[in-house]
């Protein structure tokens, strides 16, 4: 990764007020400090190739992937569609939102052999996606059905495995007078690789006086109780909804 500095920042220093391209930045000086940037840059692309991706952010003047605040022309509104007026230098290179690549990669561990649970999967994944996280869930690669032979078998265990080792954290669904089997491996893999786990149980029954499910699962995991529990636990403070 090669950090790029930010042409605004450059130009207006650390303390700039928010504006637009047009109000800010629209000088023959700015164009001149854009062509010696866009100069360093594909220097550093003809020494080193091109590169995968150039990270922007939206909404930026200079640097918006998808979309940036240029200013109004006539009756158009100050934010349009597009690059900024740095990342449009570069059509031919791929540009990616920073909140869009900084996501967690969660493995979403779960039992999935009826449909009540695979729908209830898709929900909680769902919910996962909408706040920016990369989830892998088994069911949608083919862990599906009961017919299957031992060369299946050993493809699926091997591809969940390789997930595991892949993933940033590990989500399980542990519901139930006890947690589903696979669920509780794929818990423990994950403990044993130092993986954040967290577990949620909607479920109100408890094993004990003082434990929620298993100990070895409890000690081994952020237990929560909810959806709201389970995003304050990714770092979420906003409330979706008060439901489990």
């Amino acid at each position: 990764m090669v950090p790029l500095p930010c042409p605004e920042t450059l130009y207006l220093g650390t303390e700039r007020e928010p504006g637009t391209f047009l109000e800010r930045l629209h000088t023959p000086a700015f164009a001149r400090l854009l062509d010696g940037l866009e100069a360093q840059a594909k220097e550093i692309i003809r020494q080193r190739g091109k590169p995968l991706c150039i990270l922007g952010v939206n909404s930026s003047p200079t640097c918006g992937v998808t979309s940036s605040y240029y200013g109004s022309v006539g009756n158009e509104p100050p934010k349009r569609e597009g690059r900024g007026v740095f990342l449009s230098r570069f059509p031919g290179i791929r540009a990616i939102d920073v909140t869009e690549f900084a996501h967690y990669r969660i493995y979403m561990a779960a039992p999935l052999f009826s449909e009540a649970e695979r729908e209830y999967n898709r929900i909680i994944a769902g919910m996962l996606t909408e706040n920016f996280f990369d989830v892998y869930l088994p069911q949608d690669t083919g862990d599906t059905h009961a017919e299957r032979g031992e060369q299946e078998h050993l493809q699926i265990f091997e591809q969940n495995k390789k997930a595991l080792q892949d993933a940033d954290l590990v989500v399980a669904i542990i519901d139930g007078a006890d947690a589903d089997s696979g669920t509780a491996w794929e818990m423990g893999y994950a403990a044993a690789l130092r993986k954040p786990v967290i577990a949620l149980r909607t479920d109100f029954r408890t094993v004990g006086h003082e434990e929620l499910v298993n100990l070895m699962l409890e000690q081994s995991s952020i237990v929560v109780k909810n959806k709201n529990e389970l995003l304050a636990a990714l770092g979420f403070q906003r409330v979706e909804d008060s439901g489990s």
